[in-house]
This record gives structure tokens, C-alpha cells and sequence, in this order.
């Protein structure tokens, strides 16, 4: 009872079995089960309570989602978050579904519906389920309150492949008994489609269904910069507890001699007489760390947390990160991480959704050895056809007269070698008829008139037909024929309708050959109008080639290596023939094949592979796979960068290779290695080791593995360095087939590496929020797939190009910003009690402050903390288009240079030397007895710390000034606002006797320092000082060691014009002549040509300068002198050409020239 009574409150888990029981609830009252809890959170205290707050928001949007379930015979709304196992859930077109639901029934007679699970797996292509017999009949709210049945299944699991359970279903006082598998399930996540409602069964909901389990639980995420942060603060707190340990050490030094210990002026009582020494002594250090506590600098983090805060709005207001189509602009739910999209070494990205558009295009085709593209709604050949000299389908205008198979002719060579135009045709129409009819496409709404009345051409409206495919290529290729004439227009039963030219035929459908990864290729045996039984072929080059017997085999080998280098996706279609007696043998074999119980699989592709063999090939097909805008051009700037790009995707090896291939994430240049379809782990194993002596062996720049989910699986296991060694030597790297852990699993490989990189991880959909969650930085794509990835994510973007952006711009500002701030705060803390500590050593370390104590309280808060505040908000310490344009210079701030050992120390020391000037300085000037003051008056104790701070102030907020490169009306406001506004406090605090302070120490002290003209000249002086071994040495380091930013602080600076670069500008009055022939003297005398990379360009340009000739061609620069002196004219253009960049430089080389 006691147990029950937990698992009630939700202490212990509901189940302990491995399977569970279900009752379909469909008799339950229809109100007072629901009753909606509502949170509101009205307290926003902080940025992490803001963005937990924008979290919560979007968890409500999830959980509250308006869903219908059946309850007494009727349909009653509630919220998807109060669905409980066995309710009964109503799910209509296009809505995703709120819970792992067991299909019952659908519109459709055979209880059949569609599905697409792109944010679960990343396949966009449809997936049909199918309910059992005895339930599919239930189409009705009213049929359904008639269902007694029960379910026992499984006990949830992440496997979204994997379901088993059985449905026991009494009728008329009689059990029946029907095996459920993945087909009956439909899992959450997922969206209906092609189908205008469904009724489902919830067997697994909340966090137990299968898109939660694929979930990682969200751990918090801590930038590099915060780990830097704790080690200074750990060094600075070993300075601290040093500082008291010597203070308190030379105190009871120095009291050792009587004089000291109890001088005349400070005697001791009886009670401090006899106190115990060692608590005297413990006393004492605890009360020196006190007075040295502001060492450590606590307002940093208060600053660090405004700083993420306030900068993170910068991201959303970037109307560069704005996508104007979907009205979408970025979104920050983890301010923590800003500095971090600096830092990135490893990009990890899905491919569906978030390098394409999930969309597909019919590009090109190869018919019969003649090649074609396609231009406005009709096929052109790029060359003259057997009976046309131009380019033009002239002949494609009799297709009418066409009008069944029945007039081709049987024999080989009239199939392959056509001697007349109607013999043409007909290949091209038998061509259009494999791509209508070998596919497993289905038809939404069917409306054929006017559809394919034209000769080949397009009249087809979107709003007439609408097709869902298995594959995305599927798909593009029936739209593609339809608008050449041969129209798809459904299938009922056996039957499937094609209109060519406007003509319905019907084709029996007799068998399907599935398509498998073995074979790549599936087929479909049909029974044309004419009675004949033919075969029809589809699939990749490598796999039906091989079992072509005739047509232009050689021509169209060719033809699809041109369509893919150009990153084109592609299939050939081929035919046979069956005789009567054939087909009656084929049909037997498929039959004891398919009805088989042991060795099914074997036994149906030995059938598969009798079946498709001596195939006449017809051509082949190139689509494109639409990717994202400037997708190519983000990975190559990812590259340039220095960052690594991983492809991880749920989908088919081929269609991610051909995708890659396209994005530029693979070369064509670049050797593939592939770890595929490996079943032990000895085989693993051993493969890897191949691979890695291919490495060694081949004399290749670049290579690219691909590894699929199950050989990853292996290879993780116990493979995980050999599979690291391989993966590191790798340029880039494609994972396929992979389940959403192992993304995850993928990327913490990675992260757990002896180096440590930081990794940021790129998906739009569910199947990529695990892995979203591991990365150190997580983006979300608000994509097409629904919010799942966007609301997990630590920022949101719309598109994939925008990733450049928030990693070259606003990466590398948040963390320059971030990086100065807190080495600032470090510097400006040691020069603040490094004063106080040397002080100690004039006072017998009596623990005398040296600042009045409103001065120590004032210092972090009000004096210093907006200039650098400012600065970590707004500092550009170069052009952004600077740095989008120059990838390379995020290599420069990568493995958080800027926070290394080596620039902390600098800071720290530059801190400790600008401490000592300030109070050296001071006591050289008033500590010898000098009278500073016209009426011969004297300095005291309160008037020296003062000189002390005032110079501080000035010093540490100058400092701020030399680092700060981008200088807006604000930062001037705040930098010597902050001087004005310390010198206007201090005249009024020191110049008015305050009633409520128990002390005036400070009275007329101020004033009184100010009016000496020593003092102000001592003050200029020691911030001249100060600043001036500073400016040294930036001086020197950017003459002798410039950086490649300061290289180009250096070029933009000199721009007279604002632009991408000053090479590429001349001023005004100023000749074009003269303006190339400077830039040639800095190419000539700087970069070597031999270092020049990266020409987007394919003419020859000659540039002449001072007898000295500089020589373009493709990928290779001369430079040699003329012979002749004349000078060659040039006109000033507005045409500009950018060749490369300079790899020792990073110069950007470009010219202006005329054409």
C-alpha cells in the first residue's frame, strides 16, 4: 500500500516489469479529470532569472498545446501536458503528435496514414503506419467508444527504431490478438501528413516518450573565460593570504623590541597584556586580510554578469542576423556563453534543415546519351540532337502523336540506337515513364484537368496536385515529369494512373522491389495498357550500370560524373522486357521468397538480384539538394578560420556524401575514407588501422572519412583513440545514420580529448538537442522542423550563413570585450591595495587604512566601474566587416589567448609597477617634511593617501582610455566623467561637515591638496610616468611584433575611405595608376607570391608599376621588370577583383582594374 501510495506522488517509478499494460481509457468523465496548473513568475531578479523566464515561457508553449481526446463519445480539449497513457488523442493534418501514440484508425479504409519524422531522425521523407484490422474500422468518436481493448508493450526506451508490444481486442465476448511493431507506432515529435486525421492510443508520454529519452539531460555550461577566471582568483587569494602572512609575520618582528611593542603614546591594558598570543596572532592576520581583501576583485563578477546581460541584446538587434522571409531574428537564451563563440575549434552541424532547404530540384538528365537541363519548363540538350543541328527539343513537339508502348519495338539495337524522330520519342517517353511510375510517391488531392496538356511543357498549378514522397528526390523527380508531359496522378489498389500528353493510362502494379543500402537501387514490375510486363529500375550509378546490357552505357557513365562535380544528386533508369514465361518464374520465386520464415532477407535479395539483371539503360537523372543561401561559403570561412566542420546526420550515407560534396564540406580533391557498415568489433578495428596507414601512406593534403551510426557504435566501444588518431588527421568529417545520443556522444568524444577544445554543436530539430546540449555552445536553427532544437539552444539563428557572423563578429568582440574587462578588474585591484600593503611598512603594520573609508567603498563602485563597463559593452577594436570578410584573424583569439598565464601576468605586474609609482612617487614628494603649501603648512596622513587615490583614479581610468580602440559620444562621457565626477564628490564630501558620519577625517583635505601646485604637478607627473612605459611598449610590439588584428588596425586606419580594405581604395583626386601601383609596392616587397591562396577567380590580369609587372593567371603570380618604360594607362573603374590572401600576412590582396 505504502508503495502504491509513492508511485501516486511520483517518488517511485510507476513500473518495475519489463512490459507494461495499458487499458484504452475511452469511458472517463468528460470534465474534472483536467484541471490545468498555471505558473507565473513575476519575479525577474537577475539575467539568469530573465532567461529562465524565457524558458519556462517556451515550455509552456510545448506543454499547453491545445490536443482533443475521446472521452464518453465525445472529443474534449485539453492540454497535450494532461495526456495520460491510454487516452485516446484526435490528430489532425499537419499537427505534430503530443505523445507516442499506438495508431487505431485513420480516414483512409485500410487505417493507413503518413508521417514525417525530420525533427526526430532527420529524413524528410514520408514514412507510412498502419493500424490493425479490427481498429482501423473505427473512423468515428462514436466507433471508438465501442473499443475494449488492451495494450502491453515494452517498457519505454530511447530506440526510435525499436517497438514491440500486441493488442488484445474483445469482440462479442472473444479476444483477439494482434502484434504491434514501429509501423503501429507514432511517435511524439513527429508530424502528420497527407492524411486528415488519425486516432491514437498514448502509450508512452511525458518524459517517456522516446523524442525525451533521446534528450540529454541539460547540465550547466561554464565559458573558458569563467575557468580562467577562478584560476586568477585562486593565485590572487594565495597573494591575499600571502600578504597578511607577511604583515602580520613583520608586526610581531618589529614588536619584538619593547620600544615597539607598547610604545608611550599606546599603552597596552592588563587584559591585551595576558590575551594568548596565538589568538593575538590569529587576530591579527584575520584582521590584515580584511584590510587587503579588495585584492580580490568581487564587483568582477557583479560586472562580468551585467556585461553577458546588457551584450546579449546586442545579438537580437543585429539586423545582419534578421531573416526578413520568416520575419525571425536571433535569439540569446544563455547569455553565460557570449565570450565562447570566440573560442570555437570544432563546428558540429546537422544536415537536414540546417544546410539545406529540405527541398529538392530537377536540374539536369541524360536520355539516351544526349545530355539535357532544364530551362523554364522544358528540356534543352547542351548539343545537337541525331536529327537537329541546334540545341533546341524541336523535335519533342510530336511526342503527341505517341500513344502507348505497344509500338516499341523489341529489339536491342532499335532501343539503343534510334533511327528516326518518333523512335526518339518514344526512349524519352519510356524514359518519363520509369521516373513516373518507379517510385513510391502519393497524391494528396488529385484535380487532372488541364494538367500535361501541353507538348512537354509546364501548365501545372501548385494548387492542382500535391505529392508526398518516401525521398526527397522521389518527389522532385515526378514533379520534373509532370511538367515534361507524363503526369502521376495517384494510384488506387494495384493500379497506377499516369496522363501522357493528356491521355489517362493505367499500369497494373504487380511487385515492389524495395530499395535496401546493399543494392542502392529499388524497382517495380508493372503491367502496361498493351498487357506487357515490364521492369523498371531506379537507382545509383555503381549499382545498375553494372547490370546494363545496352544503351548508351559509356555516354551516360560520363554524363553522371559531370552532373556530379557539380554536386548534383544522381540516378539511373534502365528497363527490361519480361516474356510471359519469365514473369511467371519471377513471380514464384518472389513469392516463396516473401512468405518464407527462415533466412526471409537473403533469400528475397538472391531473388532481387535474378530479377534486376540484363537491364536496358535509358539515362539517368541530376537533382539538386537546395541548400541553405551561402552555405559553401560559411564552411570554407569556418575552414579559414581554423575551425573543424563535422557533419553528423540521420540520413542515408549516399544522400549525405552527395550533400557534402555540394556544401564544399567535402572537396573533390579530397581522398574519402569510409568506415561503413562493420559488424564486429575485430572488423572495426582492424578497418581503422587500414585507414590510418592510408593516412600515413597517401601523399594527399586533405582527407575525408565517413563513418556510419552502426561502425561508430563499434567504434566507440573500445576503439576510441584509433578512432580519435583517424578522426584528427581527417580535414573534414561525416557521420551518418546516427541515433540523437550519438551525436551527443560524438561530440563529448571530442570534448574529453587531451586537448579540450571547445565545440559548438548546429541542428534544427528534436533528433539534434541532445547533441545541442553536450556542445559547449549549442545554436538552434529555427527551421521548417518545429522550435524543439531553437528552445534547447543557447542561441537561436534562422539560417545557417548567419553562424559566420555570431562567431567572426560578434565571437571575437564579446570575448576581446570580456578578456580585457577582467584582466583590467585584476590590474586595477593590485593597483589599488598594493599602496595599502607598502603603507603598512611606515605604520609599524598597525593595520591603518591608508583611504578613508568611503574612498574604499566608492573605488569598484562608482570611481573606476563605467568606463570598463562601457568599454566590454561597445569596444570594436576593428571594422566587423574586417572580420567577417578576414576569417583568419579568428585564429588569433583562439584557446583563449588573451587570458593566457603569460597576458595575466603582464597585467599583474603592470599593476604592481604603477602601484609602486603612485605611492613612492608621494612619499618623495611630502615625506621628507615638505612644506607644499604657501603658509608653510604641512601634509598629513589622511592628505597623502588622498594624493595616492587621486592618482590611482586618473591613472587606472587613462589606462582604460589607451586600451579602448572604438570611441563613441558615451565612452567619453563615462571615461572622463568618471575623472570629473571623483574630483566634484571629493570636493563636496571633504568640503561640507556631514552631521550623520562619526568622523571628519577628510574635512579640507581635498581642497587643500588641490590647492598646491606641487601636488598638481606630482599628479601629472606620475600618470605620465605610469602610462608612458605602457605606450612604450604597444608602440614596440606594433613595429617590430604586430599581430594580424594589429596588421589590420594598421591597414583600416590608414583607409581614407571606409571600406573592406585600403588596398582596395584610392582618394580622392588621386589616380587609379597610383593607387594600384602603391599596393604593388606593398605586395611586391611583403608577400611572396608562392604565399598567396584562395583566388576566386579564372582570368589573366597583368598590373604594371614602375617598370615592375605583376601577373595573374588562375592560381599562379610572376612578377619580373619590363623592358619597356613607358607607362601603362589606367582608368579609374568601379570594378573590383579579389584575388586571395597573403598566408604570412593575411593581407587581402585586390585590385582596381578596368575591363
Amino acid at each position: 500500500m505504502w508503495r502504491w501510495v509513492r508511485q501516486q506522488l511520483g517518488f517511485d517509478p510507476p513500473h518495475q516489469s519489463d512490459t507494461r499494460t495499458i487499458y484504452i481509457a475511452n469511458r472517463f468523465p468528460q470534465y474534472g479529470l483536467y484541471t490545468p496548473q498555471k505558473f507565473i513568475d513575476n519575479r525577474i531578479i537577475s539575467s539568469k532569472g530573465y532567461e529562465d523566464w524565457l524558458r519556462h515561457n517556451s515550455d509552456n508553449e510545448v506543454n499547453g498545446a491545445p490536443v482533443y481526446v475521446v472521452r464518453s463519445g465525445g472529443l474534449v480539449k485539453t492540454r497535450s501536458k494532461n495526456i495520460r497513457v491510454g487516452d485516446i488523442v484526435r490528430v489532425a493534418k499537419d499537427e505534430i503528435f503530443p505523445a507516442d501514440l499506438v495508431l487505431l484508425s485513420s480516414d483512409r479504409l485500410d487505417g493507413s496514414c503518413h508521417v514525417t519524422t525530420a525533427s526526430l531522425d532527420g529524413e524528410t521523407n514520408l514514412k507510412t503506419h498502419v493500424a490493425v484490422p479490427e481498429t482501423a474500422v473505427l473512423q468515428t468518436v462514436a466507433n471508438l467508444d465501442t473499443l475494449i481493448a488492451v495494450i502491453e508493450c515494452q517498457q519505454p526506451e530511447a530506440d526510435l527504431y525499436r517497438f514491440m508490444g500486441r493488442m488484445i481486442i474483445t469482440q462479442q465476448m472473444e479476444e483477439i490478438v494482434r502484434p504491434l511493431g514501429p509501423e503501429s507506432l507514432l511517435l511524439r515529435g513527429a508530424r502528420l501528413k497527407n492524411t486528415k486525421e488519425i486516432f491514437g492510443v498514448a502509450v508512452y508520454t511525458g518524459m517517456e516518450t522516446k523524442m525525451a529519452l533521446n534528450y540529454k539531460s541539460k547540465s550547466q555550461k561554464r565559458s573558458a573565460v569563467e575557468k580562467s577566471m577562478n584560476t586568477f582568483l585562486i593565485i590572487y587569494l594565495i597573494i591575499l593570504i600571502s600578504e597578511a602572512i607577511i604583515s602580520t609575520i613583520l608586526k610581531y618582528t618589529w614588536q619584538a623590541e619593547e620600544k615597539w611593542d607598547e610604545p608611550w603614546y599606546n599603552q597596552k591594558t592588563e587584559h591585551q597584556r595576558n590575551s594568548s598570543k596565538i589568538l593575538k596572532f590569529i587576530s591579527d592576520f584575520l584582521a590584515f586580510l580584511v584590510l587587503y581583501n579588495f585584492i580580490i576583485p568581487i564587483s568582477l563578477y557583479v560586472t562580468v554578469e551585467m556585461q553577458k546581460f546588457l551584450g546579449s541584446f546586442f545579438i537580437g538587434w543585429d539586423l545582419d542576423l534578421y531573416h526578413e522571409e520568416s520575419d525571425q531574428k536571433a535569439q540569446v537564451n544563455t547569455s553565460d556563453l557570449n565570450e565562447e563563440l570566440g573560442q570555437v575549434e570544432y563546428v558540429f552541424t546537422d544536415k537536414t534543415g540546417t544546410l539545406t532547404e529540405n527541398e529538392m530540384q530537377f536540374r539536369e538528365c541524360s536520355i539516351n546519351g544526349i545530355k539535357y537541363q532544364e530551362i523554364n519548363g522544358r528540356l534543352v540538350s547542351e548539343g545537337p540532337t541525331p536529327d537537329s543541328s541546334d540545341g533546341n527539343l524541336s523535335y519533342l513537339s510530336s511526342l503527341s502523336h505517341l500513344n502507348n508502348l505497344s509500338h516499341l519495338a523489341t529489339s536491342s539495337s532499335f532501343r539503343t540506337s534510334p533511327e528516326n524522330e518518333t523512335e526518339l520519342i518514344k526512349e524519352h517517353d519510356l524514359f518519363f515513364k520509369v521516373v513516373s511510375l518507379c517510385h513510391t510517391v502519393q497524391i494528396s488531392s488529385v484535380q487532372t484537368d488541364g494538367i500535361g496538356d501541353g507538348p512537354w511543357q509546364t501548365n501545372l498549378a501548385p494548387s492542382q496536385l500535391e505529392y508526398y514522397a518516401s525521398s526527397p528526390d522521389e518527389k522532385a523527380l515526378v514533379e520534373a515529369a509532370a511538367r515534361f508531359g507524363i503526369v502521376f496522378i495517384g494510384n488506387s489498389g494495384e493500379t497506377m494512373e499516369v496522363k501522357t500528353l493528356g491521355k489517362l493510362e493505367r499500369y497494373k502494379l504487380l511487385h515492389i522491389l524495395e530499395f535496401n543500402s546493399d543494392r542502392r537501387r529499388m524497382s517495380v514490375i508493372v503491367q502496361a495498357p498493351s498487357g506487357e510486363k515490364l521492369l523498371f529500375v531506379k537507382g545509383a550509378e555503381s549499382s545498375v550500370l553494372p547490370e546494363c546490357i545496352g544503351g548508351e552505357i559509356e555516354k551516360t557513365r560520363i554524363h553522371v560524373d559531370e552532373f556530379a562535380l557539380k554536386g548534383l544528386r544522381t540516378l539511373c533508369m534502365a528497363y527490361r522486357e519480361f516474356t510471359p514465361k519469365e514473369y511467371e518464374e519471377i513471380d514464384r520465386h518472389l513469392f516463396e521468397a516473401r512468405t518464407a520464415l527462415q533466412q526471409r532477407e537473403e533469400k528475397l535479395a538472391d531473388v532481387f538480384q535474378f530479377i534486376e539483371k540484363d537491364l536496358i539503360l535509358l539515362g539517368a537523372t541530376a537533382v539538386e539538394d537546395k541548400l541553405q543561401d551561402k552555405v559553401r561559403e560559411t564552411i570554407e570561412a569556418l575552414r579559414m578560420a581554423g575551425i573543424k566542420v563535422w557533419v553528423l546526420t540521420g540520413d542515408k550515407h549516399e544522400t549525405a556524401v552527395s550533400v557534402s560534396l555540394s556544401c564544399g564540406h567535402f572537396h573533390r580533391t579530397m581522398n574519402i575514407l569510409e568506415l561503413i557498415n562493420q559488424t564486429s568489433d575485430s572488423e572495426c578495428a582492424e578497418k581503422l588501422r587500414q585507414l590510418a596507414r592510408r593516412i600515413t601512406e597517401d601523399h594527399v593534403i586533405q582527407h575525408g572519412l565517413v563513418v556510419d551510426g552502426t561502425s561508430l557504435s563499434l567504434a566507440l566501444r573500445e576503439h576510441e583513440k584509433l578512432f580519435m588518431e583517424v578522426c584528427k588527421n581527417c580535414s573534414a568529417v561525416m557521420c551518418c545514420r546516427m541515433a540523437p545520443l550519438q551525436k551527443a556522444k560524438v561530440i563529448r568524444l571530442i570534448k574529453i580529448s587531451p586537448e579540450k577544445p571547445i565545440t559548438l554543436a548546429v541542428g534544427d530539430g528534436a533528433n539534434d538537442v541532445s547533441m545541442i546540449q553536450e556542445a559547449h555552445v549549442g545554436i538552434g536553427i529555427m527551421g521548417k522542423e518545429g522550435r524543439q532544437a531553437a528552445r534547447n539552444s543557447d542561441y537561436a539563428i534562422a539560417r545557417f550563413k548567419f553562424l559566420s557572423k555570431l562567431l567572426f563578429v560578434h565571437g571575437h568582440f564579446y570575448y576581446i570585450r570580456i578578456a580585457t574587462l577582467v584582466q583590467y578588474f585584476f590590474y586595477k585591484n593590485v593597483c589599488f591595495i598594493t599602496p595599502q600593503f607598502l603603507y603598512q611598512f611606515y605604520c609599524l603594520f598597525s593595520q591603518q587604512t591608508l583611504y578613508d573609508s568611503v574612498y574604499l567603498t566608492l573605488y569598484n563602485i562608482c570611481f573606476t566601474s563605467l568606463p570598463i563597463l562601457i568599454y566590454s559593452l561597445l569596444e570594436q577594436h576593428i571594422d566587423p566587416h574586417v572580420l567577417q570578410n578576414k576569417p583568419a584573424l579568428y585564429r588569433d583569439i583562439s584557446k583563449n589567448r588573451q587570458l593566457s598565464m603569460k597576458t595575466f601576468l603582464y597585467w599583474t605586474i603592470l599593476g604592481f609597477s604603477h602601484a609602486f609609482i603612485f605611492f613612492f612617487g608621494s612619499y618623495f614628494l611630502i615625506g621628507k617634511d615638505t612644506s607644499l603649501l604657501g603658509n608653510g603648512q604641512m601634509f598629513g596622513n589622511w592628505t597623502f593617501g588622498t594624493l595616492v587615490f587621486t592618482v590611482m583614479v586618473i591613472t587606472v581610468t587613462a589606462k582604460m582610455a589607451l586600451e579602448t580602440h572604438f570611441w563613441t559620444w558615451i565612452n567619453h562621457l563615462v571615461t572622463w566623467g568618471s575623472i570629473l565626477f571623483y574630483f566634484v564628490f571629493s570636493l563636496f564630501y571633504g568640503g561640507i561637515l556631514w552631521p550623520f558620519l562619526s568622523s571628519q577625517n577628510m574635512y579640507f583635505v581635498f581642497i587643500q591638496l588641490l590647492s598646491s601646485g606641487s601636488a598638481w604637478f606630482a599628479i601629472i607627473l606620475m600618470v605620465v610616468t605610469c602610462l608612458f612605459l605602457d605606450i612604450v611598449k604597444k608602440v614596440f610590439d606594433r613595429q617590430f611584433h604586430p599581430t594580424n588584428i594589429e596588421k589590420a588596425q594598421l591597414t583600416e586606419t590608414n583607409s581614407s575611405i571606409k571600406c573592406l580594405d585600403s588596398m582596395c581604395c584610392f582618394s580622392e583626386g588621386e589616380t587609379a595608376c597610383a593607387s594600384v601601383g602603391r599596393m604593388l609596392e606593398r605586395v611586391i616587397g611583403r608577400c611572396s607570391p608562392s604565399h598567396v591562396s584562395r583566388f576566386s577567380f579564372v582570368v589573366t590580369m597583368r598590373f604594371t608599376y614602375n617598370k615592375t609587372v605583376l601577373e595573374v593567371d588562375n592560381n599562379l603570380i610572376r612578377k619580373h621588370k619590363l623592358n619597356d618604360s613607358r607607362p601603362r594607362e589606367y582608368i579609374k573603374t568601379q570594378h573590383l577583383i579579389y584575388l586571395g590572401e597573403c598566408s604570412k600576412c593575411t593581407s587581402r590582396l585586390c585590385f582596381w582594374f578596368c575591363i
